[in-house]
Parts: C-alpha cells; sequence; structure tokens
C-alpha cells in the first residue's frame, strides 16, 4: 500500500495548496467546538478560527517539534492567544458569566497540565485519529479495514477476528500493522 509523507512534514517543508486544504478541513471543526464552548455565538468563534488557522498558516513553516504533543500543545496555545485577543479587543464576548470566570478558563487552557488542557489534548487525539481513518479507509480492502477494525478499535482478540473472518492470526496481525504503519505515517507530528 502507498504511504503519502506526513501532512505535518509537508506542510513545513514543501506545502501544496491540497496540503493547506487538509489542514484547514481537519482543523476547523475541532478547534471550532473549542473555541464554541467559550463564545456567545457562532460567528464570534468562527472569527476567531479564522484567525487561530490564519496564524497556524503563517507559522508552521517554523514550528519544530520538540517533544510528544508539542504540535497539539502549539495549536492550543495558538487557539489560546487568539481568543484572549479577541476578548480584549472586545470582538469576541465570552459566555461565561463574568470577565474573572474566562480569565481563569484561559489560564487553564494556556497550562499544559491542567485538566482542561488534558480535556482538548484527548479530544484533538480522537478527532485527528478519526480523520486519519476517514482518509485510510478508502484505501484498504473490507477484509483488511474490518480485521484492523475489529481488533484496533473494538478490542476484539485477534484469534476471535480470525476465526469471524475465516482467515488466520497471521493476516490479521498483517492487516493491522498495515493500517497502523499508514496511521503512524499520516498522523506523524500530529498525533503520538
Amino acid at each position: 500500500m502507498e504511504t503519502s509523507a506526513s501532512l505535518l512534514e509537508r506542510l513545513r517543508n514543501a506545502p501544496e495548496q491540497a496540503d493547506w486544504n487538509l489542514l484547514v478541513e481537519l482543523y476547523t471543526p475541532l478547534i471550532r467546538g473549542w473555541l464554541r464552548r467559550y463564545s456567545a455565538s457562532n460567528q464570534d468563534a468562527d472569527d476567531v478560527v479564522q484567525e487561530v488557522l490564519a496564524v497556524v498558516i503563517r507559522k508552521l513553516p517554523l514550528f519544530e517539534r520538540e517533544r510528544t504533543g508539542s504540535f497539539r500543545s502549539w495549536l492550543r496555545t495558538i487557539s489560546v492567544n487568539c481568543l484572549r485577543d479577541s476578548w480584549r479587543s472586545k470582538r469576541f464576548r465570552p459566555s461565561a458569566a463574568g470577565g474573572s470566570d474566562f480569565h481563569m478558563v484561559l489560564e487553564q487552557m494556556a497550562d499544559p497540565a491542567s485538566e482542561l488542557a488534558q480535556r482538548w489534548n484527548d479530544e484533538h487525539d480522537r478527532h485527528v485519529l478519526g480523520s486519519l481513518l476517514e482518509q485510510i479507509r478508502p484505501k484498504l480492502n473490507d477484509e483488511m479495514w474490518q480485521a484492523f477494525k475489529r481488533v484496533s478499535i473494538d478490542g476484539a482478540t485477534v484469534a476471535d477476528v480470525a476465526v469471524e473472518l475465516g482467515t488466520t492470526t497471521n493476516a490479521i496481525y498483517i492487516a493491522k500493522s498495515r493500517v497502523m504503519s499508514q496511521l503512524r505515517e499520516l498522523g506523524r507530528g500530529f498525533i503520538d
């Protein structure tokens, strides 16, 4: 199976319009969901999403992955800063009652050790994983997808899935390995 270079690497080194479009499609719903919790309207959240994506597009070529999860932390930091800037400029009205509550939320979002930041990290990884699986699925035959899904997503045992699909355990391990390889390649730098 053909595996493309990591989207993150392509965006940093030799981006094409299709790569930028994919980044925007991938992250717009996630960022909008994050911001919508704290906005008075969809329009406010959409405006901040556009600001976040503009910063990401402008600064991504300079981004250097330093550790596990650094891209999602970088993205969260940009989101928090854009949200804070919008609130300060009065273009954005927080839905939290009182400015101090909103300031506290911003500080929690900015703190990588906070429960809120951890929740954002988990949402990020689930969202990106789901999007990557949607990209990979059409490239797989049905048996390979079922083998991967049943073992890796549903938690079934390899032996049970081999019986269900009428194949060998070795074939199940190979299918899982091939899909995981594609996921690792596509998601390198985005999820760990």
